[in-house]
């Protein structure tokens, strides 16, 4: 998450949050809290995931990992700051098991692939149709009449 997407959840000014951040470096290692390189920004801005660079504030934004947000609960210790946390930490948590609850469905229409014969060979492949994400719509290139 971006400084200042949870700046706002905080109830908080990008630039305190920054500070807070700077004012303590040992709380947030590499692999919790990094800053975006300008080509990262600029890749952003053409993917419209923001607008221009002018909102982020004239600096490079910092990026938090999950242990990045949990770690900002000890910085910012409003009683805002805490819930957000909470209900951020839940929201990770919560993806996390719709990952593992997915991969163990896949992995359990494998183990039933590999036991049954010819027979169910459809039926696995209309099933791993339906896991399978679908392939983003290609818009047509040329002359499409109307």
């Amino acid at each position: 998450m971006l400084d200042r997407d949870l700046a706002a959840l905080y109830g908080v000014k990008p630039i305190a949050l920054r500070q807070q951040v700077k004012r303590n470096p040992e709380r947030f290692p590499n692999d919790f809290m990094f800053e975006l390189s300008r080509e990262e920004v600029d890749l952003l801005v053409s993917q419209n995931v923001i607008p221009s660079r002018s909102r982020l504030g004239g600096s490079l934004p910092l990026a938090f990992t999950e242990q990045g947000v949990a770690m900002l609960s000890s910085v910012l210790t409003s009683k805002r700051a805490i819930e957000v946390n909470i209900a951020i930490m839940r929201a990770f948590v919560r993806m996390r098991e719709l990952m593992l609850s997915h991969q163990e469905l896949f992995r359990k229409i494998q183990d039933m692939e590999a036991r049954y014969d010819e027979q169910f060979q459809t039926v696995f492949a209309a099933i791993r149709d339906l896991i399978e994400p679908p392939d983003p719509p290609r818009k047509p290139i040329g002359f499409v009449p109307a």
